[in-house]
């Protein structure tokens, strides 16, 4: 198939629409790349074994350059596809607390460090499958349009063939589908919902799911019912097209390996996002 190779190429919907005939689909990503100098976070090389798109840390949130090396030639020993994972320049708080930039330092900070990933990518002959924004700034692109196009605006810039991750049901859809950027709505398998569709905070008690069953349940119900149960109780719809376990959720290997087996079970096929 003719492309660019630094990206991958755009599949027709009529492919897309044949396939989906024939299997339910759905792309794992995961959080990776997040250790830093002496400091060690997650268990990469366990978890590329369960996964089909890697979203790698740029440097600001986490990563370093000898650590964005490493994860890009994981990724492509193990045949997952490499994604971008821009977040606020925070390496103390790791990206998880806001900072109060402008809409323009946004974009030019996510076009920076899609640059800095898109290097070692190229590097290793992989193609640079999507974006994916980290932490507080990926949730404040839930709720903030003008965020939301910020992100949308930077990837685009890079490449048209980039592919723009965003939380299902929220601006964000609205912010890709502005933007003209190729998109795929996102869930979670090891957070709780809020009945708007938000994630409940980290904050609060229980907001994590650690039980590999139960995390399983939930990514069931999203694939094959389309909804979510919030804390509540109440139903909330969601569009599942990747699904996305974090890599120092602890017990994300026990949680993606129930996820996997029970995918197999109802025939859903795990694929990267961009094939």
């Amino acid at each position: 198939m003719k492309g660019n190779p630094d990206f991958f190429p755009i599949i027709s919907a009529d492919t897309q629409d044949k396939e989906k005939s024939m299997l339910d689909r759905i792309d794992i990503n995961c959080d990776m790349g997040e250790s830093f100098g002496a400091y060690k976070l997650g268990r990469d090389q366990e978890l590329m074994n369960y996964i089909s798109s890697a979203n790698i840390a740029c440097g600001w949130h986490a990563g370093d350059p000898m650590v964005m090396e490493q994860t890009v030639r994981l990724a492509k020993e193990n045949d997952v596809a490499v994604g971008a994972h821009p977040g606020y320049p925070d390496l103390v708080g790791f990206g998880r607390r806001r900072m109060d930039l402008t809409l323009n330092e946004i974009e030019n900070y996510i076009l920076y460090q899609i640059g800095a990933l898109h290097g070692f990518a190229r590097a290793h002959g992989v193609p640079l499958q999507h974006v994916k924004a980290h932490g507080a700034l990926g949730n404040l692109a839930f709720v903030d349009l003008g965020v939301s196009r910020a992100i949308a605006r930077a990837a685009h810039r890079f490449s048209g063939e980039l592919i723009l991750v965003v939380y299902s049901g929220t601006v964000m859809v609205q912010a890709a589908k502005e933007t003209a950027i190729r998109f795929v709505e996102e869930v979670y398998a090891d957070r709780v919902y809020n009945p708007d569709g938000t994630l409940q905070s980290r904050r609060v008690a229980g907001s994590v799911i650690y039980d590999p069953d139960k995390a399983a349940r939930q990514v069931l119900t999203m694939v094959r019912e389309g909804y979510v149960i919030a804390h509540d109780g109440s139903k909330v719809e969601v569009k599942p097209e990747t699904l996305c376990v974090h890599g120092d959720t602890p017990g994300a290997v026990a949680i993606l390996q129930r996820i996997r087996d029970e995918f197999k079970k109802a025939s859903v096929l795990v694929k990267p996002m961009g094939r």
